[in-house]
């Protein structure tokens, strides 16, 4: 560590994301934060990462809902659960301006997209409606793309997925009405649809809750000549969360 870092270190000690507690290194959690926050593991549907009990090893399972309504996409991984500090996470990342977070929320999923995205794979945000980004002033799915991208070497295209059609809120509404909202409200950036011909596309988001956003992006990304696409978010509304 040079003497600058080192003096950095001194006045502005490393702290927890959770509490804000003094940690050993930037960029992460105490112990007792850790402990409130729930990591994806153990046996998960393949499409769209729900936990599912038993003890599956070296096979492909998928959860019961994904069976009846197959999604838009190959596989798809979450890093944690919304629940506790998981929740706590997403939130402050996504309305507390609290952009550090991207960084290790991109090192808890790097693992899960190297797994199962090819090595000419695309990483791609899913798109906020430019009044929405205004007002925010950053697309926090941007942010762990970016982060994702810088981690694994992958190509990222922050811009290849618009928005150009102003949507509601899609909190409190049912997975058909949250697909009927989204209908057209999402489309592959004309500047940008070369780049993903023969290409599986890895789509990132923050949260998924019954995934229609990220079914809309598939599709949109299908349609445009994608080969694959495959789902990495930062945490997974679970069934029973």
């Amino acid at each position: 560590m040079g003497l600058l870092q080192t003096a950095l270190t001194a006045i502005y000690p490393p702290r927890c994301l959770g509490c804000g507690e003094m940690v050993d290194s930037d960029f992460g959690l105490c112990g007792a934060c850790w402990g409130q926050t729930a990591f994806v593991g153990g046996t998960v549907c393949d499409i769209c990462s729900t936990p599912l009990p038993g003890s599956v090893v070296d096979e492909v399972v998928h959860c019961d809902v994904c069976l009846r309504a197959p999604k838009p996409w190959k596989h798809g991984r979450a890093a944690l659960i919304y629940t506790g500090m998981g929740r706590k996470l997403v939130l402050r990342l996504k309305h507390g301006d609290r952009q550090e977070i991207a960084k290790p929320a991109a090192g808890w999923m790097r693992q899960a997209v190297m797994d199962m995205a090819p090595e000419n794979a695309l990483i791609a945000p899913v798109p906020l409606h430019w009044m929405r980004l205004a007002k925010r002033r950053y697309n926090q799915s941007a942010l762990i793309a970016k982060s994702l991208s810088d981690m694994t070497g992958l190509d990222a295209c922050p811009d290849l997925l618009e928005r150009p059609r102003k949507t509601p809120s899609l909190d409190g509404k049912t997975r058909g009405e949250r697909a009927d909202i989204l209908d057209g409200a999402i489309r592959i950036n004309p500047r940008r649809r070369h780049r993903i011909i023969n290409r599986t596309v890895v789509l990132v988001d923050d949260v998924m809750t019954t995934g229609a956003t990220l079914s809309a992006c598939a599709e949109a990304c299908r349609a445009a000549g994608a080969t694959d696409v495959c789902v990495a978010v930062l945490a997974r509304v679970a069934k029973d969360a």
